[in-house]
């Protein structure tokens, strides 16, 4: 049997490789990816792109300053499927059942003061999307994103529902998505107006570390988000839809087109490997092809694989409300696939060996309103070469080694929970500065702020759960420097563990917020 399957499979791979070398069509004639649509409401400039590069990688951006649009969109995991194991109990809310999902970890469940909640699901701990990041690299060719293309090519400010940009406006629109999203980056009820005085207030890329060349050569000494904003659109105004502008600017520029299949479809025959020229044709032979087709390697159409039940997640179907689009999903580009570390729009694949064997096994799917072209079945000795093509000859190196354009800052969440400033300002009320020191500490810590004028203070300290440990002050005080101090004991008097905690400082209609790190 051994000698049959080995045979078997130096025929097949002989008979893709003539295939491929005969030429099939739309293969012979393929060429590389094609410039960048840019709308001309949006024009690429440098300022606005190097601008939309320190905001997409800003966690001050979120309302808790734990996360960014690129915490979750890693680029060396191909600009989605967040690392970072995250479940989501799907539709039934059960952890530990079929229907979870490996989604991607977003903020704590604040409310619109920025109290922690907790959450019926996840306590007092992040909460997961329902679906996996999906990656944005090659985005910027398709007309509407997320994967039930809920952001419209259409784009509208977010403020005024005015039309900026009537067509070819997808990445403007999905950037404003996550920003209010309560479950990603933002406490309930978050306002524009929030965002964006938050921004006018803080230091660009504070919390960060290891900034890309082009992002610390404006980051001066004293440089604001209103310096650079006037930068790339002519004065200091944050607004809504400028930061649309400039984090889709940013995107547009991030182009995987160095791949070895682009070298070799421009002119290298040597730029792919024999297997992974085989890979090619396995992959043209057997209609991958036409969902993923290239130069994109999507057609950016959307389609049910039958991977889960459509109970479970309607899709594309909660757009339109088109009972034809039940349970369809955008189909995702192949570009540095192998970079991946969930596949599928639930995560729930982690290598392409599964997703091979899903497509190519009807018992396994989900029959009701599924895509007409499956199954699509690949000979299991076929997949080894397929999947060589798919997860290197697709690859660009800059994107895997982390190179400009797909450099980036290491940010303050990879850092551990002591790289957060513990006086950095959160969404809600007007902010007050606090600071607590030392910190990290052992036995006691220092929290100083400044009154204004006299008023009725609350001072308290949490746990990581959002139950209150100890309650420093609440009484009036008169305006001046205030020093209060923690000596790691709850208001029973006994020690607490070692661990993160968090204090929260209410004075009048101000407050601050932090995070306190206890070393025993």
């Amino acid at each position: 049997m051994r000698e049959l399957g080995t045979l078997y499979r130096a025929i097949l791979l002989s008979i893709t490789l003539n295939i491929l070398m005969a030429g099939l069509p739309g293969l012979s004639s393929a060429q590389g990816l094609p410039p960048v649509p840019v709308p001309p409401e949006n024009p690429i400039t440098e300022e606005k792109r190097v601008l939309g590069k320190i905001l997409f990688w800003e966690e001050q951006l979120s309302s808790d300053n734990t996360v960014a649009c690129g915490t979750c969109h890693r680029l060396d995991t191909a600009g989605g499927g967040d690392p970072r194991l995250n479940y989501n109990p799907g539709s039934d809310g059960i952890f530990g059942t079929e229907d979870d999902v490996y989604g991607s970890r977003g903020i704590r469940h604040y409310d619109a003061d920025g109290t922690p909640v907790d959450d019926p699901l996840y306590g007092h701990e992040p909460r997961v999307t329902r679906r996996n990041a999906q990656p944005f690299i090659t985005a910027a060719w398709a007309e509407d994103n997320f994967w039930d293309g809920r952001a419209s090519g259409t784009f509208r400010d977010p403020l005024t529902n005015e039309i900026l940009i009537p067509t070819g406006g997808g990445l403007e629109s999905q950037a404003m998505g996550p920003i209010m999203d309560d479950i990603e980056m933002a406490f309930e009820g978050r306002t524009w107006d929030a965002v964006t005085t938050k921004l006018a207030d803080v230091t660009p890329l504070a919390l960060a570390a290891d900034l890309p060349p082009d992002v610390a050569a404006v980051l001066g000494p004293g440089v604001s988000y209103g310096d650079l904003f006037t930068a790339a659109f002519g004065d200091p105004e944050i607004t809504p839809a400028r930061l649309a502008f400039a984090l889709a600017t940013y995107e547009r520029t991030l182009v995987p087109d160095q791949t070895p299949w682009d070298l070799y479809t421009a002119g290298d025959p040597d730029a792919l490997t024999q297997q992974q020229q085989s890979g090619l044709g396995i992959f043209m032979a057997f209609n991958c092809r036409v969902c993923h087709a290239p130069p994109y390697f999507t057609d950016s159409s959307f389609r049910n694989d039958g991977l889960r039940p459509i109970a479970e997640d309607t899709g594309r179907q909660e757009v339109t409300g088109l009972p034809e689009d039940a349970g369809k999903f955008k189909v995702p580009s192949l570009r540095n696939v192998g970079l991946k570390p969930f596949l599928m729009h639930t995560g729930r694949f982690t290598s392409l060996d599964s997703v091979l064997h899903f497509y190519g096994t009807p018992a396994i799917q989900n029959l009701e309103n599924q895509d007409p072209l499956l199954p699509v079945v690949i000979p299991v000795p076929a997949r080894p070469t397929l999947i060589e093509f798919l997860a290197n000859g697709l690859t660009d190196p800059r994107v895997a080694a982390g190179e400009f354009p797909f450099d980036r800052p290491t940010l303050a969440s990879e850092m551990g929970a002591s790289a957060v400033p513990d006086a950095h300002p959160l969404d809600g009320p007007e902010r007050l500065a606090a600071v607590a020191y030392p910190n990290p500490f052992n036995p006691r810590t220092t929290i100083s702020f400044d009154l204004t004028e006299p008023t009725q203070v609350r001072v308290a300290v949490y746990s990581a759960h959002g139950r209150v440990v100890k309650v420093l002050a609440d009484d009036w005080r008169e305006a001046g420097p205030q020093q209060l101090t923690w000596n790691g004991r709850n208001d029973q008097g006994k020690s607490v563990a070692s661990g993160v905690y968090f204090y929260r400082v209410v004075a009048g209609d101000r407050q601050a917020k932090g995070r306190l790190i206890l070393v025993r």
